[in-house]
């Protein structure tokens, strides 16, 4: 890696005592498509390559600067290495001077630099850095802006302007101020409109396209209700992960989140001998999740696994969370109290999964071994299994609060999740009774998925309803992404 930094150090040396602006260009050359086709997969050496020999060859292309920019973003945010971010910090810097050299009259001028500004706003928003974040975002969305009004034809706009405008119209309440104060607006539907437009006239060979589909995916999943159409897509011939490790991460990702953890052990577990597969330890992190929610011990192993290769901070107190609670279930009261021990000395609580962690280890009470275990087997897609363990409560003996609301909550999904609505509705009408004043999770959650059934019904003004009841709860667990989730319903209805 330092080779290729120097080298890339020199080229850029060589460009900065050039006076001849005039030569700079936008070409999207073979070097580029392949070394963007490499970083997208996350080969990063071939990217490398594909980019210096591009870089030496033709040093006035400002496609291949910009390009060098995507190392930076993907390593770290999969990778989440403090020391990294120090290291790589000057790059945004250096690559904005590179790129303000260009021609102003070019759509691509103002395009790149909004990207940079973009990656490094999603890079700062990981580390937990909401200034820097708030600052990036507003400087990628006013170029954005600017160039739609300079170039309405240049489609490739739309692509992160698109992304932009999805997100600003579900931004949850700790960066809501960021909209208000910069005048930015968005809309869930327009944006998704605008991504999917682009990959409906674009395809695999052009620049950018594989990062637009990936936009829309996860916007389409997160803030449209469309989860079943993205799984279907994940799974078509128009997606592969074969050699090609992001989409992987990302089919993994959303496969979990959709309680299917079977396809998401068989998804990694097929991608485990891409020979750059070790070099991400979330990997590891993916797999231990999977195999938790179906209770099984061997999850410990990839937990550990991550823990000993992974040089951030992040998801290191939910490790040993799931772990405390895993050995937990197996009646191994000795490496659960262990494990639990290790989650306040280890980690950060800046993420929503390492906050509810650190509030575990500060309870000092272990939760209903019955409950949690129909947790898990409701996250891994085992609702039959979920609800005969259910079954074995009486929930009129459950004298805990919480306890009584997790019961019911647990139960909504299970009804949800098999298509009886009607008692969905009413097992998460009777968890937002019970919890509706408390800081757990539960009855905001219960409100949400109220939320997300009437939509799906066509019944808006009742989902309007329950958007904003969620939104209303105490301050719980899981705040922001369930939040995010409520306002991305609002907008959605609003703006029919």
């Amino acid at each position: 890696m330092k080779r290729y930094l120097l080298a890339i150090l020199f080229v850029f040396c060589v460009i900065r005592c050039s006076a001849s602006a005039p030569d700079y260009h936008y070409t999207y050359t073979e070097n580029c498509r392949k070394a963007y086709q490499h970083y997208l997969s996350l080969h990063i050496a071939d990217a490398r390559s594909c980019l210096l020999n591009e870089i030496k060859a033709d040093p006035y292309n400002l496609l291949a600067v910009y390009i060098s920019d995507y190392e930076d973003c993907i390593l770290l945010l999969l990778n989440c290495s403090k020391s990294d971010l120090k290291q790589r910090a000057d790059h945004l810097s250096e690559h904005i001077d590179l790129l303000d050299k260009g021609d102003q009259s070019s759509p691509w001028y103002r395009f790149c630099k909004a990207g940079v500004y973009l990656h490094w706003a999603i890079i700062n928003m990981r580390f937990g850095e909401q200034y820097n974040t708030a600052n990036y975002f507003r400087k990628s969305f006013a170029l954005l802006k600017e160039n739609q009004k300079l170039f309405p034809q240049f489609e490739y706009n739309n692509t992160f302007f698109g992304l932009e405008e999805a997100v600003v119209g579900s931004l949850p309440g700790n960066y809501k101020w960021l909209a208000s104060i910069f005048g930015m607006k968005g809309n869930v539907r327009n944006g998704t409109g605008k991504l999917n437009a682009f990959i409906g006239s674009h395809n695999n060979n052009d620049p950018f396209y594989a990062e637009t589909v990936l936009y829309a995916l996860y916007t389409r999943f997160y803030l449209l209700p469309e989860q079943k159409e993205v799984w279907d897509f994940l799974n078509s011939k128009s997606f592969s992960t074969n050699n090609n490790l992001l989409n992987t991460y990302v089919k993994a990702n959303l496969a979990l989140d959709l309680r299917k953890s079977d396809e998401a052990i068989q998804i990694l577990k097929v991608a485990s001998v891409d020979a750059s597969f070790g070099l991400y330890p979330v990997f590891d992190y993916q797999m231990g999740c999977a195999l938790y929610n179906q209770c099984d011990t061997a999850s410990a192993y990839y937990f550990n696994s991550y823990l000993k290769k992974n040089k951030s901070d992040l998801y290191i107190k939910d490790c040993w969370q799931r772990m405390s609670l895993i050995w937990y279930l197996a009646g191994d009261l000795s490496k659960a109290s262990y494990c639990r021990s290790q989650i306040s000395k280890n980690g950060t609580a800046r993420i929503d999964a390492d906050k509810q962690a650190q509030k575990f280890v500060e309870t000092g009470i272990w939760p209903n071994k019955i409950l949690l275990r129909s947790r898990l087997l409701i996250e891994a897609g085992y609702y039959n299994k979920a609800f005969s363990t259910l079954a074995t409560i009486d929930n009129n003996v459950l004298s805990n609060p919480t306890d009584k609301a997790e019961y019911y909550f647990r139960m909504g999904r299970i009804y949800e999740e098999t298509d009886n609505f009607s008692k969905a509705i009413e097992y998460y009408q009777y968890t937002i009774n019970t919890g509706k004043e408390r800081h757990e999770q539960f009855a905001a959650r219960a409100a949400l998925q109220m939320g997300k059934m009437y939509e799906r019904s066509n019944k808006p003004t009742p989902a309007m309803q329950r958007y904003k009841e969620c939104l209303q709860m105490p301050y719980h667990d899981f705040q922001n992404s369930i939040d995010q989730q409520a306002k991305a319903g609002i907008n959605r209805l609003e703006g029919k």
